[in-house]
């Protein structure tokens, strides 16, 4: 017999996961179309790098304040006004008729993202306990693969039955029917949260930490592709350190007065939660930048079509989602000791092509493919686990904002590998128009931040064998 409210608690995870998938899968989809967005609105560089940027930011900052929203109010509440915002933005985004219009939809597009995604973990940390809660973070961890590495496939598919002119209006326009399901599903299915005592909403503090968040993410996002690093504004980091100097005196004094804050203070003792959180920055810093090198490469250097370039890279999406729903089932067993061992096979397929790349002069997609398999299936060990891994001290109540915490770093660990690798790529290719030297140089950079990633992950293990 089974029991209607544990059916219920997988249904609204799907809800989730959807909405979840729908918002992550806008980073990585638009690069794609974005020669077409250049010429069906005669778009100028600064335009499509606004267009691009815009997302990512309002997407960074929103998060988690939204977290903390959630976790003081009601987390569908939160979550259905991010689905009509982000909905809404979408078809705006696919109506535009100008440059100005698109970028202030993407904007938008990313406050609804953000207010969607901190809710996701924050559901998952109330519905589930033990192994479900695992293996529920499993399929998140599966869902962000997926969505990334799938993003230049769909967009590829989109732009091409679209057209040249207007391709690009198919990639905002399809989440417009995904959006208005998942919200009927989602007043349908989710839970109500359980209201707690009347808090304040910490308005200083959400500012504070809203300005540096922009000012971390704004030299990174704001250069164009083929900018050196040495001529982005990087003064405004030491502003950004100042505010989060800034931030954590007025926390303290706010918790001092009796008040909630902004982001659990504790936290910052909590050990597995700050490994998870450094682990999970650094490892995005590649993982991110890695199928925007592997993009570039294919379509401009060997001639791929969008459709190819993202064919090519569905190994790495189906390793990483099978990894992911592996890594939900094992990770209350092994614990860190799987993110580990996911990091080796990341290192180990990211190795192995750029080892194999200078040599290839034919069948590139073919012959890359199990390499992107396994670093695929590693990544899968990676994401899920270490979300669950680093949430798993942490107060349910304070789930949104944790949660929220995790992917804001996640965004800066992005923001900085893809500036790093790109500015990287360019500069080699500037030397000789050598896609394939490019692209290797590029991967080395990526591997060192997941090194660095493993470096934690295996001070993490020794550290708990001592204790």
């Amino acid at each position: 017999m089974t029991d209607p409210a544990r059916d219920m608690r997988w249904s609204a995870l799907v809800v989730c996961l959807v909405a979840g998938f729908m918002t992550l899968l806008d980073v990585s989809i638009v690069n794609v179309a974005l020669p077409s967005i250049r010429s069906g609105l005669d778009a100028s560089d600064s335009q499509i790098q606004l267009i691009v940027a815009g997302y990512s930011l309002a997407f960074g900052i929103v998060l988690v304040p939204a977290g903390r929203l959630g976790d003081a109010l009601s987390r569908k509440v939160v979550f259905c006004i991010g689905l009509v915002v982000f909905t809404a933005s979408s078809a705006l985004a696919g109506a535009a008729s100008d440059p100005g219009w698109l970028a202030a939809a993407r904007i938008l597009q990313g406050i609804g993202g953000g207010l969607i995604n901190p809710q996701v973990s924050g559901f998952i940390q109330n519905m589930f306990r033990g192994d479900e809660r695992a293996r529920a973070f499993g399929l998140f961890g599966a869902t962000v693969g997926i969505s990334t590495a799938i993003g230049p496939l769909l967009g590829g598919v989109l732009v091409t039955l679209g057209g040249d002119e207007n391709g690009w209006r198919y990639v905002f326009f399809v989440n417009v029917p995904v959006g208005i399901v998942a919200l009927v599903l989602a007043l349908r299915w989710l839970p109500r949260s359980e209201r707690g005592p009347r808090e304040s909403l910490d308005p200083v503090g959400t500012l504070l930490f809203g300005a540096a968040t922009f000012l971390v993410l704004f030299p990174l996002v704001e250069g164009t592709g083929g900018e050196s690093l040495s001529s982005r504004p990087w003064w405004v980091a030491g502003v950004a350190l100042a505010l989060l100097a800034l931030f954590a005196v007025w926390e303290r004094g706010w918790a001092r007065s009796g008040r909630a804050t902004l982001v659990d203070l504790t936290l910052v003792r909590v050990r597995s939660y700050m490994l998870g959180l450094g682990l999970g920055t650094l490892y995005f810093a590649g993982f991110t930048s890695i199928f925007l090198v592997l993009t570039l490469y294919l379509q401009n250097g060997l001639g791929y079509s969008a459709f190819e370039a993202g064919l090519t890279q569905m190994p790495f999406a189906l390793g990483s989602a099978v990894a992911a729903v592996v890594g939900g089932r094992l990770v209350t067993r092994y614990g860190r000791a799987l993110v580990v061992g996911g990091l080796v096979l990341v290192i180990v397929g990211l190795v192995g092509i750029d080892l194999l790349v200078p040599h290839l002069s034919n069948r590139v997609g073919l012959s890359l493919a199990p390499l992107l398999a396994v670093a695929g299936f590693g990544g899968g060990l990676v994401i899920s686990p270490n979300v669950t891994i680093s949430l798993s001290e942490v107060d349910v109540r304070h789930a949104g904002a944790g949660g929220g915490m995790l992917q804001t770093a996640q965004r800066v660990g992005s923001a900085i590998g893809v500036a790093l690798v790109l500015a990287q790529f360019f500069s080699r290719l500037a030397v000789d128009g050598d896609y394939a030297e490019s692209m290797s140089l590029a991967l080395r950079t990526t591997i060192g931040f997941v090194v660095g990633a493993l470096l934690l992950g295996v001070a993490d293990l020794v550290t708990s064998r001592r204790r």
